[in-house]
């Protein structure tokens, strides 16, 4: 066995280094030190989940043989390790004296994580964010942010690889420490001395002002880096006079300080989270009276857990069995579950997945939860403040606390939400581009029509009276996101969507059509509903949507690849979690106060900034093939490129199309050739060999994306239009694809696809024409023409004009469609009767007769018809021509 060790003491280089080590060597175990610096704790306590690394006190004595040693050349005692190990190191220290028995990769790099992050990139291993954020650190940490002299150009092509590779610059700033300089401590020391503490809106936020000495010339803002990791206010405004100017630097840790609003009023400038101001020729008193009067305008309201949290929880019961509790993780993906007693509602503890797992591990599935789970009663209410929430995470270590409704003591009925250690970080390290809740307004009041705008604003108003979170998730967030038109208004409730709608009925009127099981609702909007919103007369019907559906928050589980999923309802989070991509993971939260929040969990707008295509879970494919072709779809949709690790999925999960049913990869056609361009999506079908492990015969070409191009262009002339006779031209596009196959290639691929019975016989139709088409004299008369196309319906013959290439058969086919296919006989069947002929099937060899000399040019008026027919009845001349 192969452990990876560090010296104690831990800073970032040597964590790092053991985590890319791990990546290098899956096999070998990350064995923590027992001494970890301060910053670098508190980071892997923040994530902990995102990395494999394994804490002494969870170490089981085992045989090891062999050790990796990184960022340290000393060999500390572990239990289990052999006399004699086999040592491998890799350090950037050198000078030192070496083992004789052991092997060395020492190299004079700014951090060891620098040399194991070139290995990474040699093998191509893909990172997550986490773990480049992590390794980031290590380099960062050891240079300086790049600036000790020790630094090489490799650390910084390795810091750049890994910014490519998805590490958090933001995450990043908040753990390193940079050094001061002798005068810079003692300015500092003043400082510090000097702090005085204000509390604004729940929010901590410190003043410090001195007088620098007149020899001070050194930068100050390093200063305040240093001041604010001390003090860990919200917001720091340290001000220093320096000569007859002072010198204000202010730095923000919550989005709820927006310290560029101080710097601003004093003459600077910044951001929310930095800024700086410098003011001329002014007591240092009045300066800092001044900032003291502008704190209120520079401090939003506290943050709540409300804010983070996720309504619904799932508990468990302390009889509970382990082997049960396992079963729920893995159906559900939750990392822990609260154990509750089910006779008084009181929480007694938490089981997570890592003490279910060890219990499994031991054999101990048959133990009930209570045995194994961490004791206690730790909770929150939805108003206590984030800053006790991360305090209790940080002090308990529980990574899920339930959350109890404001003023019950008792929690008689349980807890009503949960938030988790996800969602703190996301809350805490959310990128600063990210829009703001009045900035989504915004959006939505633009991008939404004014009708549906004020729809949206009452249906937020209801959810807020009957406490019902409610969103826009997936595809209308990331078009409005896109600066794209909402195509619908269907809502996710976090709770029960039949509530919601009921409520609407109850308050504007309408109908509702519900379903119990799946807890959904589609709410019908007549005239008095929007009369009742918009106090006025309704818009048209074509310009507002007739029915609005509502969707109970929901999880699933597969329980077999390709199978169709088990559903149950769940939390926003959880219903995000089961979706595709990450781009489709986004919310708006819409009820009430909160609507315009933007939820992002996953990533989902760095992807749309970035133009990435970017699947949610590694399994995902496997779970579900049909999402490769969604993939596609959205790449040439949106003009996105696949994510690396995404296109390595997709490639290993092609085998897998073959379980999928027919007509679960024929919806997904259908919906491509309802896309405004389909043949860039059926070429990177092609190119990416999704087509072919759909059905090996199935073919693109240059010749069929030229025809597609040609489709596109007949569609738009008013006189081929009628003949779609769909919503959508999906069939035409699929039959152009698939009348040129071969007779027996086109009928198995067809009856993969399952494609519908009269789909079918339409698409052999056009086959069918194409060969009597090509069969037609050269100088074919227009009788024959109408006679060999008259069986064949509009979109059938759109779909043959699209195909032809022939000028000479082309204008054949447009003649007959726009002309000829109109030519109608003066003489009708009951003429014939009424010159005494009895009905028989002679009618209708007369009247073909009839039709043809009409469209020949033989006759021309009804004189010219009963003529004819005379001439016919006179010479027993009954056969139509050839």
């Amino acid at each position: 066995m192969r452990l990876i060790l560090t010296h104690e003491n831990a800073d970032f280089d040597a964590i790092a280094s053991q985590l890319a080590a791990h990546k290098l060597y899956p096999d070998a175990l990350p064995l923590l030190p027992r001494r970890i610096n301060r910053n670098a704790d508190q980071f892997l306590t923040l994530y902990w989940d995102a990395f494999p690394f394994i804490r002494p006190s969870d170490w089981q004595r085992r045989k090891v043989d062999e050790i990796l040693l990184v960022d340290t050349q000393a060999l500390n005692s572990v239990r289990g390790v052999v006399k004699r190990p086999s040592v491998q190191v890799i350090d950037h220290h050198t000078g030192h004296q070496r083992h004789e028995r052991w092997t060395y990769q020492v190299e004079a790099v700014g951090a060891t994580t620098t040399l194991l992050v070139e290995a990474l990139q040699a093998c191509g291993l893909a990172l997550a964010a986490e773990e480049a954020t992590l390794l980031l650190l290590g380099i960062y940490e050891d240079t300086g942010s790049l600036t000790y002299d020790t630094t090489t150009p490799r650390d910084l092509s390795a810091a750049a690889w890994l910014l490519d590779h998805g590490a958090m610059l933001h995450v990043a700033r908040g753990f390193l420490n940079m050094p001061l300089t002798e005068t810079q401590h003692a300015l500092y020391d003043q400082l510090h001395t000097a702090a005085t503490w204000h509390e604004l809106r729940g929010q901590s936020i410190v003043v410090t002002a001195v007088s620098a000495p007149d020899e001070f010339t050194e930068e100050v803002s390093s200063i305040a880096h240093r001041l604010r990791e001390t003090l860990t206010p919200a917001g720091l405004f340290m001000l220093v006079q320096m000569h007859k100017d002072v010198q204000l630097v202010a730095r923000s840790t919550s989005d709820k300080v927006d310290v560029s609003v101080i710097a601003k009023a004093l003459g600077g400038g910044g951001h929310s989270r930095a800024a700086a101001a410098r003011v001329i020729d002014r007591p240092l008193a009045d300066v800092v009276q001044e900032v003291i009067q502008h704190l209120p305008q520079a401090v939003r309201p506290i943050a709540r857990v409300s804010e983070l949290m996720s309504y619904g929880v799932q508990t468990v019961k302390p009889t509970v069995t382990v082997a049960e509790a396992a079963s729920l993780m893995q159906r559900f993906g939750y990392e822990g579950y609260p154990v509750v007693t089910p006779e008084t509602g009181q929480i007694i503890g938490l089981v997570t997945r890592r003490a279910i797992d060890r219990a499994m591990s031991h054999g101990l599935a048959q133990l009930p939860v209570s045995r194994v789970m961490k004791t206690g009663s730790v909770t929150v209410r939805p108003s206590d403040s984030v800053d006790h929430l991360q305090q209790l995470m940080l002090t308990e270590g529980w990574g899920q606390i339930p959350v109890l409704a404001d003023g019950d003591h008792a929690a008689p009925n349980g807890p009503i939400g949960v938030v988790t250690r996800t969602d703190l970080l996301n809350y805490l390290f959310k990128t600063t581009s990210r829009p703001t809740e009045s900035d989504m307004r915004q959006l939505l009041a633009e991008k939404l029509p004014p009708t549906l705008w004020q729809m949206v604003c009452v249906i937020s108003d209801v959810a807020a009276e009957v406490n019902l979170p409610l969103y826009f998730v997936g595809g209308i967030v990331r078009d409005l996101l896109l600066g794209q038109p909402p195509t619908d208004l269907d809502m996710v409730v976090e709770g029960d969507a039949i509530k919601l709608a009921q409520q609407l009925k109850q308050r504007c009127g309408g109908h509702i059509h519900t379903h119990t099981r799946f807890g959904t609702a589609k709410w019908t909007l007549d005239t008095a509903v929007w009369q009742a919103i918009l106090a006025t007369n309704p818009p048209p019907e074509h310009l507002v949507p007739s029915t609005i559906d509502f969707v109970t928050a929901r999880t699933e589980f597969y329980t077999q690849p390709s199978a169709l999923p088990e559903v149950t309802h769940g939390s926003i989070k959880l219903d995000l979690h089961r979706r595709d991509f990450t781009i489709n993971t986004l919310a708006i939260r819409l009820d009430g106060a909160f609507l315009g929040q933007l939820l992002d969990f996953y990533g989902g707008q760095r992807d749309l900034e970035q133009g990435l295509i970017r699947v949610l879970h590694s399994l995902s494919f496997v779970d579900d093939p049909t999402r490769i072709l969604r993939a596609i779809r959205l790449e040439q949709r949106l003009g996105f490129h696949i994510e690396t690790r995404t296109a390595e999925l997709i490639t290993s999960a092609l085998p897998l199309l073959d379980r999928v049913s027919g007509s679960r990869i024929r919806h997904e056609f259908e919906l491509t050739f309802r896309e405004v361009e389909p043949d860039p999506v059926m070429a990177r079908l092609a190119e990416l060999k999704v087509l072919s492990h759909i059905y090996p015969a199935l073919t693109w070409s240059t010749e069929t994306a030229a025809a597609f191009a040609r489709l596109r262009r007949l569609l738009q002339d008013p006189i081929w239009q009628p003949a779609q006779e769909d919503e959508t031209p999906a069939f035409l596009y699929f039959a152009v694809w698939m009348a040129p196959l071969p007779e027996e290639v086109q009928s198995e691929a067809m009856e993969r696809l399952r494609v519908r019975k009269a789909t079918r016989a339409d698409v052999q139709a056009c086959r069918q024409m194409l060969t009597v088409m090509h069969t037609l004299p050269l100088e074919a008369a227009p009788s024959q023409v109408e006679k060999g196309l008259r069986p064949y319906r509009p979109r059938v013959l759109l779909v043959v004009r699209t195909l032809l290439q022939n000028p000479h058969l082309i204008t054949l086919v447009e003649q007959y469609y726009r002309e000829w296919r109109y030519v109608k006989t003066a003489i009708t069947g009951n003429d014939l009767r009424a010159l005494g002929l009895k009905p028989g099937p002679f009618y209708a060899t007369i009247l073909d007769r009839l039709l043809a000399a009409r469209l020949d040019g033989e006759v021309a008026d009804e004189v010219g018809e009963h003529t004819l027919v005379k001439q016919m009845l006179t010479h027993r001349d009954l056969r139509p021509p050839k």
